[in-house]
């Protein structure tokens, strides 16, 4: 594997971590969970990759996330997210908010619909995202940085639009395989070198009910191999508790469950990104790479269903985008000229099912609302979950 080298800083950083990790390892008998590495490996304080001071996003990170390409996706989305204030309160909570450019997008483009959220929430764990949050907002959104909180947990109740860009690829998962013997959980431990080394257990608890599952609706057979996320399905549940009418709004990429435990697809998804390379060694540098896995949106639905929210929409990213009217927006720039030239290649990227359109998938769950939503219009693609 070829990757740049990171500086002697950037090592020593990552060494730290590696250590913190090895600790955590041995107070636990020499073995833990994937979804416990990954946690740490991305939000141990002041050392994960999300909770410390590297810069992730944009040409100089290691990957652009689509508010980077174009304000044309924020402006997109804010027409389905005044839809949804319409009929629920105007309020906005955004989870995660990476680099703060899609918040800043989306409030010049709801201000210029005039339907300006009365609070626009941010909920992020990073105290580094933070504040570079903050910088995005203060320099894009001055006059309406009033309206813009920072927020450390999920309200009790609530009305509006929960908006979440790529977080749940980010959100811990375990590693489950199906052998000869039985559904086995792939942990982490350490070898004689004290390096990291995977290790198997038999699974149990929520973890083997789910796989079983699984195993029995995809037919799945020894050898197979790939991830369950528990927490991304907790999350959606909790929702359901705190709801009480609007929708959340996830991007992410993934598939329905049967596409992502297809049987050409099984050695799962997991994936790390570092500076703009895709690879599949999770052990590689902690703290200074991501770690990620697909989403599986039948669980997210099925999970939401049985805490009480319905599912409102599912859909492609481009067509998504479509239907809230990207090309009409993009049609807006003077053709020929630069800024057009620029925002159609971004364009391209996010809409196209060879690029992004495809894989990026947007799904709507929420309570409470009588309309159709305006991103799902056509396309609709909810009975493949």
């Amino acid at each position: 594997m070829s990757l740049p080298l990171p500086s002697s800083d950037a090592c020593e950083h990552s060494a730290r971590l590696i250590a913190e990790i090895a600790r955590e390892i041995g107070a636990h008998g020499n073995w833990i969970s994937f979804a416990r590495f990954m946690e740490l490996a991305l939000y141990a304080p002041g050392l994960g990759y999300y909770a410390a001071g590297a810069r992730k996003f944009g040409s100089a990170g290691d990957f652009v996330t689509a508010p980077e390409m174009t304000a044309l996706f924020g402006r997109s989305l804010a027409r389905q997210v005044a839809q949804i204030m319409a009929a629920s309160a105007p309020v906005v909570i955004e989870i995660g908010a990476g680099s703060g450019r899609l918040a800043a997008d989306l409030l010049l483009a709801l201000e210029a619909l005039q339907q300006l959220p009365e609070t626009y929430s941010i909920l992020d764990l990073s105290a580094d995202l933070r504040e570079r949050q903050h910088a995005t907002l203060s320099a894009a959104v001055p006059h309406l940085l009033s309206r813009v909180q920072w927020i450390d947990r999920l309200p009790d109740n609530f009305s509006g639009v929960v908006l979440a860009n790529e977080l749940l690829d980010a959100m811990p998962a375990h590693l489950v395989a199906w052998r000869d013997e039985g559904i086995v959980e792939r942990g982490v431990a350490l070898d004689e070198n004290g390096r990291f080394t995977w290790n198997e257990r038999p699974a149990g608890g929520a973890l083997l009910a789910a796989a079983e599952e699984i195993g029995r609706q995809c037919d799945l057979q020894p050898g197979f191999e790939s991830e369950i996320s528990l927490a991304n399905r907790a999350w959606a549940a909790e929702w359901g508790h705190r709801l009480e009418r609007g929708a959340l709004l996830l991007l992410d990429y993934g598939f329905p469950r049967r596409e992502y435990y297809h049987p050409q697809r099984d050695r799962g998804t997991l994936m790390c990104h570092y500076r703009h390379h895709s690879h599949g060694d999770p052990f590689y540098l902690p703290g200074l790479q991501d770690v990620t896995v697909h989403v599986d949106f039948t669980a997210i639905i099925a999970a939401a269903d049985a805490s009480g929210l319905e599912l409102l929409g599912y859909t492609s990213q481009g067509q998504f985008l479509l239907n809230c009217g990207i090309l009409d927006l993009l049609g807006e720039n003077p053709s020929g000229t630069l800024d057009y030239i620029r925002a159609t290649g971004a364009v391209n990227k996010l809409v196209m099912p060879h690029e992004m359109g495809e894989l990026f998938k947007v799904i709507a769950i929420g309570r409470g609302l009588d309309d159709s939503l305006l991103g799902f219009s056509t396309g609709d693609q909810s009975r493949r979950l």
